[in-house]
């Protein structure tokens, strides 16, 4: 039986590593790995003009900070990183680079790359992990997410 070329996607907010499933029983090989540089910051220069911006000063009145601008800059470079791996993942489909997709990714940036996936790569994903997997090796990924064996081809 012939088996679908399947793709393992691992996720973060900054790193997005794309493997391939050998075979039964055989670490993934790798493919690719995206990076988005400001999704690896602290986060101390997108929030260093924040304060001026907060609402409230904190003072002895009792008005605290309600909102940062700062974790809003986060949130909105988070996003474009989804979208760019979207984007990469529709690419490499349309090319018929895979078939079918799994995808690990923090339950934050896996919500978000969600929403921004093509209707043609949604419809490739046969597996989704909400966990952050991004800082495991190839065969600590490969034993964490159990038997990574391809899926199938339908019919």
């Amino acid at each position: 039986m012939a088996t679908r070329t399947t793709w393992v996607v691992v996720a973060d907010e900054a790193l997005a590593r794309i493997f391939e499933i050998a075979g039964n029983d055989k670490d993934l090989v790798d493919v690719e790995t995206l990076t988005f540089a400001s999704g690896r910051a602290d986060g101390a220069d997108l929030r260093r003009d924040a304060y001026g911006r907060r609402a409230g000063s904190g003072t002895l009145s009792g008005s605290y900070p309600t909102a940062s601008a700062g974790e809003d800059e986060l949130h909105r470079e988070a996003e474009l990183f989804a979208r760019r791996v979207a984007d990469w993942l529709l690419e490499k489909k349309r090319t018929n680079r895979y078939e079918a997709l799994k995808i690990a990714a923090a339950p934050r940036f896996l919500g978000l790359l969600r929403k921004v996936l093509d209707a043609q790569v949604s419809e490739t994903v046969v597996e989704e992990l909400d966990k952050d997997l991004v800082n495991l090796d190839r065969r600590e990924l490969t034993q964490r997410l159990g038997s990574l064996r391809p899926p199938l081809p339908p019919g």
